[in-house]
Formats: C-alpha cells, structure tokens, sequence
C-alpha cells in the first residue's frame, strides 16, 4: 500500500531541524527501499524548509502512521502538523526514475484537497514534466480524498494548471526539491 506524509514545519524550528538533520536522515535511510518520492518543500525564499515530503509503500496505515509519527523532527516538535493519506502510484515509478533526473527547472508539490466528486485520477496526457502523480485516498482506499502531484513547471500557476481547479476545496503549491542525502 502507498501512503502520502507531508509533514508541515512549526514556524520558527529551523534550528531544531538543522540540529536534527543527520537522525532524520537516519531515520529515513530505514525505509530507502520503499520510497518513491521525498523531498523537503521550501518558502518563497527557495531556501527556507516548510516541510517534508515522503510517499512510500508500506504494509499497512499503521505501518505509515508509524512512520510519520516516530519520524524524528515530528517527536522533538519540528513539525505543526501531518498530512498523511494513501495514495496511488498512478505513474508506475519512483522519483529516481524521473526522465527529467534531479536538478533542472523548478519543482513542486501540488495538493489538491477534494471537494465531492472525484477529480483527476486519470494520469494528464503530458506526462513528461510529472515527477510523481496519484490519487490521495482513505485509509481503506474507498474514497477519494485529493490528488498529490510532484511536477517540474516553470512557475506555481503552471504547476497548479496540472489539477482541474473546480474539482478541489483548495489547491496548494509548494516549492519542492529532490531529497535524500547529499550525493
């Protein structure tokens, strides 16, 4: 099963999350087979973490709510809140296995939020900038919740063209970048 964690920073922890940098990364590195996509989103700075991106396959929720809760910055309170839903791998692949590769061009977390009927679960047809696309989910996978996109675009308002706006309660974009452990 595929679950969604977008953990949102507390303001003001940015030193907290430096200060925890290297166990977040060893925490993270625990659960390198079964990432898909992670990342940190980033203020209108470019530079400044807002949160924390990971979609993984896991066994079960309680698999991804311990995950997402015993998740280092979130237990020493880095964290505001979590976002947490199943999710469905619509492109059948991994962040690493981007044609676009890890750097060149913008990148970003789309979030619609759903609003009733169900909305974008069909992959769109240009699918050359979609770094990750799916559809967030109940736990039991039934309802249809959202959808989360990772997509390079030119700017936010490209990279929001990529959901139908009329078919979500709200839309956020989030400056994204690749994640994981400098290389």
């Amino acid at each position: 099963m595929e679950f969604f964690c977008y953990h949102r920073d507390r303001p003001g922890s940015l030193a907290l999350r430096k200060e925890l940098l290297e166990a977040h990364w060893s925490y993270m590195d625990r659960y390198a087979a079964e990432m898909v996509a992670r990342g940190p989103t980033f203020a209108a700075d470019g530079e400044t973490p807002t949160g924390s991106v990971h979609i993984l396959d896991l066994p079960d929720p309680a698999a991804a709510r311990a995950f997402a809760f015993d998740e280092p910055n979130y237990q020493a309170g880095a964290y505001r809140d979590v976002l947490l839903r199943r999710w469905r791998n619509t492109l059948g692949r991994t962040m690493w296995d981007f044609p676009g590769g890890r750097t060149g061009g913008n990148r970003y977390l789309v979030l619609g939020l759903g609003a009733g009927h169900t909305a974008d679960l069909d992959v769109p047809p240009d699918q050359h900038d979609l770094i990750a696309y799916g559809p967030l989910l109940s736990d039991d996978g039934a309802t249809w919740l959202g959808t989360a996109v990772l997509v390079r675009a030119s700017d936010p308002e490209e990279a929001r063209a990529v959901l139908t706006p009329d078919r979500y309660a709200e839309i956020e974009v989030h400056d994204w970048a690749f994640g994981g452990r400098p290389s």
